[in-house]
């Protein structure tokens, strides 16, 4: 079963109407995991920063943080990912990847072995690229 990795814009975009494009690309790859026809791989780095996100940015009641968060969690098809191999990490940060949470996607794409990479940044993108690891 394929595993695709989201970064924090991609579960923002999922949830949010900000951007509609980006909405659209990440919208059915929900969707096939919610009938476990692959498998979203969610760094436990990336639930922290949607809260703040949610809540700094776009001023979000904590409450429906939460709700979102739980309702996430419980999706079928969602695996969360909370080991971080800091050898691995540290050696990508901030020599390849200058970014500490783009590194923690990027660490996590080197552990599960054949995922995929979802993340609308095309600087991350490259670094990710260059590390050989595949993106959406």
């Amino acid at each position: 079963m394929k595993k695709y990795i989201i970064d924090t814009n991609s579960l923002i975009s999922f949830v949010t109407d900000r951007n509609q494009n980006q909405q659209e690309i990440v919208a059915p790859l929900f969707e096939s995991a919610s009938r476990l026809k692959c498998t979203l791989v969610c760094h436990q780095h990336v639930l922290t920063e949607f809260v703040f996100v949610m809540d700094k940015v776009y001023g979000t009641p904590k409450e429906s943080i939460n709700t979102i968060l739980s309702d996430f969690i419980a999706m079928p098809g969602v695996q969360l990912f909370q080991q971080t191999d800091f050898p691995v990490l540290l050696s990508i940060w901030p020599a390849k990847i200058t970014d500490f949470g783009d590194a923690v996607i990027a660490a996590t794409g080197k552990a599960v072995k054949g995922a995929t990479i979802v993340t609308f940044d095309m600087k991350f993108k490259s670094a990710l690229k260059q590390l050989g690891l595949e993106t959406l």
